[in-house]
């Protein structure tokens, strides 16, 4: 059976260089990336790593000055609903409804001296 194209993975994007340095920093912490940037009908993963058998699905949000607030506060409930619905999706079709889930937020700010990554592990839950 074939997906649509809105269920395969996008193409390079706008916030390719977050989600690099975000994934960067997963890995030097352990984890294993298992997709970047899944997208289905119910909207997109940026990351979804694996965390010693905890599938952690991982929103990036990356923020260039202060302007519009920092990264972490840019990850509206709003959002959070959608990247919880495009995760259950992503369990359902990847056999890991029984398996653990986490819900973490990698948020990049961007400074005169580089960038400022922040992980907080299990930032959300289902909602």
């Amino acid at each position: 059976m074939s997906r649509s194209p809105a269920d395969r993975p996008a193409g390079p994007h706008r916030g390719d260089s977050g989600e690099d340095l975000a994934c960067e920093h997963l890995r030097r912490r352990g984890l294993r990336i298992l997709a970047r940037n899944y997208r289905c009908r119910a909207g997109e993963i940026d990351v979804v790593a694996d965390d010693r058998g905890t599938v952690v699905f991982v929103e990036v949000k990356e923020r260039r000055g202060e302007s519009h607030g920092s990264a972490v506060e840019a990850v509206t409930a709003a959002k959070r609903r959608k990247v919880v619905r495009a995760a259950r999706v992503y369990a359902a079709t990847h056999g890991l409804c029984e398996s653990p889930l986490r819900f973490d937020v990698v948020a990049i700010d961007w400074g005169p001296e580089g960038p400022r990554v922040r992980h907080d592990a299990g930032a959300f839950g289902e909602i």
